[in-house]
């Protein structure tokens, strides 16, 4: 009890403290910096403000820190020439606007410049220190909401610190302009909302490269990129973009300048051990140098490099490149540039001097390689008198390749003075009383549009992005001289995509000068004919080529599937094109056409020969003993049967496949109808030679044509309900043949034509049993003997038919049914007319009535 009253007491205390400390920060709140000051390296005071944020140094000591007392500011080392001509750049610029009468009347531009020496919190830090007053004062709370100290910043070079810049100062709305900052992350306005920039998206750089490598047909490359906003946004684009034009990354590495030696000596080993010859280096300036370095260590030569702005036209680069590592290189560059008077303004380095900073007293003597104060350094240098010329000196602050990059600075200083000069609504004087807003600021250099005095379009779209062009530059040495930087191309993303660039191949040294372009395939090019199937568990542009199956092509190269032809069609024997399949069918010109066409006519005539014979002898005993009407009705149908077969030679027509089966079963029909009637007429004639029998009165010859008519008649039913039905009808068969069209008759109605072979079927059997029954007749009326043969001739013609007309192929089949009709033609007409005609011809003797009732007797 005692222990809970204790703790509430003490509980009381700490509230009462609390709200006392409340109370007295309430009473009087300051704003006031906490951290070290940080000085601007160059100042200038105007009625506006703009800030500079350069990277003069580009490397720091890296100190181990203890944490038990404050760190040392950052030691920052290794000079940057490239940033002081671009810091050159801005303020000549600003001196230009200054002086102008026409932009900014009355208005001045001051500045002022911090190094961030490459070091991404120092940007953020000194970035800060340009929105706020860097003079360490307390001040009331009511100050703590005044306005930034610039009206707009320029800078910083790189990706990295200008992401980080954006992302701090973007609540504020401060614009931001980069030159030669290219991240396609910086278009995103909902993260980076006051950010702008002079020098195209790495968007539009990362799409040119991967349409430059697919131009030159290499499918098969490695990628080195800096590991940093710049090198990772702009390869993930092109890695995007790459694969869409059918292009693979055998390695995509990695690296910054301070890795330690080990993983650089990874990335070595993995270029070593891999098989393409094009490597895209998606890699700053300072970052390039380390590669060079390590290339030139290992003797790595040979390959074809593709790169971007950052190093392609980089005179420094090309200095340091002693080995040849980089000749023959092709990459993006911004297009060419002049601005008149800023190469003298940059090499005017007494004012930088003249500011008595020891930034710069450091960059003199780095620039004369003298020094100011005598050293104890093994290396003896001049002592520097402050009146050094920088005439026939030759270094990076000489070297104006970059001058693009200036211009760039230069447009950025120019946007923001025009659209100042809207704002403060400039005419031959400004209003000095209109308020500058920041968010104003940045919506009037969005909106702005102007011409340089060299003629340069100066706006931005609606990302802070200026238009997307760039040259094509190909490194070029000549008999071991310097490199020259060649023109060999343009791209313009605001042409029409099959316009966007234009490059000029024979104008090209490629890699080691050879004027042949390399090759960079993971796989040969599958030629016509053949399709691509990827290689298990390597990327897509690692295949085999197999040939197309029959019936399919490919016809252009790298084909990934093989088309199959139209039906019509079949695939050559290269497989690369269709041609037309040949048509077959049982034509005349060919020879087991001539021979069954051959068969049939003479199938007819022997019919005929056979009739003319019967003619003459008509009224001999022999043809009147065997009704001779028949007989002549039997020929004219065995003929008609012979003649029928020829309908089924040629190529298929639609009255053609109607008249040869239609044909075929009348004919036939009434074939087997005449022989049905000489068997009845046969065995009734023995039946009336039977004591008490007259049944000839009821089969007499009105009966028999009556018979013959009707069974006909039924056949003619069933065809003209086929043909009314389902005829058949003229088809192509694709089916039979792979590479041949069979021109076939189509049944139609497979009922009907198994109903016609089926009733001709059913009269051959009923004419064989009547036939067997008046076997055993006496040998005068022995004609039913060779009935009942001819139509074991005939029904077993038909029974083999069936199976050999279903599995022969094409005209095979056709051929089959002509073979079963003319046998079965020439079984009836031999088996019943020839000995009747060897009687009248060769044994005239026995065809006498005497002959014939002689041999009568029953026995």
């Amino acid at each position: 009890m005692m222990s809970a009253k204790r703790s509430l007491r003490q509980g009381w205390l700490i509230l009462q403290l609390l709200l006392a400390a409340c109370f007295s920060q309430a009473a009087e709140l300051v704003c006031s910096q906490n951290g070290d000051l940080e000085s601007p390296q160059l100042v200038k005071d105007g009625d506006v403000m703009l800030g500079g944020l350069f990277s003069f140094h580009n490397n720091w000591k890296e100190r181990e820190e203890t944490y038990t007392e404050k760190p040392l500011p950052l030691q920052c080392t290794s000079l940057n020439f490239r940033e002081f001509q671009l810091a050159q750049a801005m303020l000549f610029a600003i001196e230009e606007i200054n002086n102008s009468s026409d932009l900014l009347p009355g208005v001045s531009l001051g500045y002022k410049i911090y190094d961030t020496c490459g070091f991404n919190a120092r940007s953020v830090k000194v970035a800060l220190a340009l929105l706020n007053d860097y003079e360490n004062v307390s001040a009331p709370s009511k100050e703590c909401g005044r306005p930034a100290q610039v009206q707009a910043i320029m800078g910083e070079a790189s990706s990295s610190p200008s992401t980080a810049i954006a992302t701090v100062i973007g609540p504020f709305f401060i614009p931001m302009i980069s030159h030669f900052a290219t991240c396609a992350c910086l278009s995103d306005k909902s993260k980076y909302p006051s950010f702008l920039r002079t020098i195209p998206s790495d968007y539009y750089q990362s799409r040119a490269l991967a349409q430059l490598v697919k131009h030159f047909g290499w499918t098969w490359v490695g990628a080195v990129r800096t590991n940093d906003d710049y090198g990772n946004s702009g390869m993930a684009t092109f890695t995007e973009t790459a694969q869409h034009l059918g292009i693979c990354l055998e390695y995509s590495v990695s690296f910054f300048r301070t890795d330690p030696a080990d993983k650089i000596q990874k990335i070595i080993n993995t270029i070593k051990a891999s098989t393409s010859k094009v490597i895209v280096a998606f890699l700053s300036q300072a970052d390039m140098d380390v590669i060079i370095h390590e290339f030139s260590s290992h003797n790595l030569t040979g390959y074809q490099w593709v790169g971007t702005e950052a190093w392609i036209f980089d005179f420094q680069t090309a200095a340091g490149d002693r080995n040849h590592i980089l000749d023959g290189a092709v990459g993006l560059s911004i297009p060419k540039a002049h601005v008149s008077g800023l190469p003298e303004f940059i090499l005017n380095v007494e004012p930088l001097f003249s500011s008595n900073n020891d930034l710069f007293t450091e960059f003199w003597e780095t620039l004369f390689s003298c020094e100011f104060k005598p050293s104890y350094s093994v290396e003896i240098k001049t002592r520097c008198t402050g009146q050094e010329d920088l005439t026939g000196v030759e270094n990076t602050f000489t070297d104006m390749s970059l001058m693009p990059i200036f211009n760039n600075m230069y447009k950025g200083v120019y946007a923001v003075a025009h659209a100042l000069h809207n704002i403060l609504s400039c005419n031959q004087t400004c209003d000095g009383n209109a308020q500058l807003d920041p968010l104003t600021i940045l919506h009037q250099i969005k909106e702005i549009y102007f011409k340089t005095k060299e003629g340069d379009e100066v706006y931005f779209n609606e990302n802070g992005d200026p238009a997307a062009k760039y040259e094509i530059i190909n490194w070029q040495r000549r008999d071991n001289g310097p490199v020259e930087f060649a023109v060999v191309g343009l791209y313009d993303a605001s042409l029409p995509e099959d316009r966007q660039m234009d490059v000029h191949i024979e104008s090209i040294v490629w890699a080691q000068n050879s004027p042949m372009m390399p090759v960079s395939v993971c796989s040969e090019k599958c030629p016509p004919g053949k399709r691509k199937v990827l290689q298990k568990g390597k990327p897509v542009c690692c295949y085999d080529c197999l040939h197309c199956a029959e019936g399919e092509i490919s016809n252009s190269t790298d084909s990934v599937t093989c088309v199959r032809c139209p039906l019509e069609s079949w695939s050559n024997e290269n497989r690369d094109a269709c041609i037309k399949k040949e048509a077959e069918f049982l034509s005349y010109n060919e020879i087991m056409g001539s021979l069954l066409t051959a068969a049939s006519l003479f199938g007819t005539c022997m019919t005929v020969a056979v009739a003319v014979i019967f003619v003459a002898h008509r009224n001999t005993p022999l043809l009147r003993a065997n009704n001779s009407e028949l007989s002549f009705l039997l020929l004219f149908s065995l003929k008609l049967c012979f003649l029928c077969s020829l309908t089924f030679i040629g190529q298929p027509s639609e009255w053609s496949c109607m008249l040869r089966h239609t044909a075929f079963g009348i004919t036939f029909v009434l074939c087997i109808s005449c022989v049905l009637g000489k068997t009845i007429v046969v065995l009734m004639a023995f039946k009336a030679t039977l004591p008490g029998r007259n049944v000839m009165k009821w089969f007499g010859p009105t009966q028999q044509r009556v018979s013959v008519l009707g069974f006909t008649l039924i056949q003619v039913i069933i065809c003209i309900l086929w043909l009314s039905i389902s005829p058949p009808f003229p088809s192509k068969n694709f089916e039979g043949f792979k590479d041949k069209i069979i021109l076939e008759c189509s049944l139609g109605s497979a009922v009907g034509f198994w109903a016609v072979l089926g009733y001709i079927g059913f009269l051959a059997v009923l004419c064989f049993i009547c036939a067997f029954l008046a076997r055993k007749l006496p040998d005068n009326f022995n004609e039913a003997k060779f009935i009942t043969f001819s139509m074991l001739i005939f029904c077993a013609v038909w029974i083999t038919f069936i199976p050999a007309y279903v599995s022969s192929p094409g005209k095979f089949s056709v051929a089959v049914e002509i073979f079963a009709i003319l046998a079965s033609s020439f079984g009836l007409l031999v088996c019943i007319f020839i000995p009747k005609c060897y009687i009248m011809l060769i044994k005239p003797e026995k065809n006498t009535k005497k002959n014939m009732m002689g041999k009568g007797a029953l026995k």
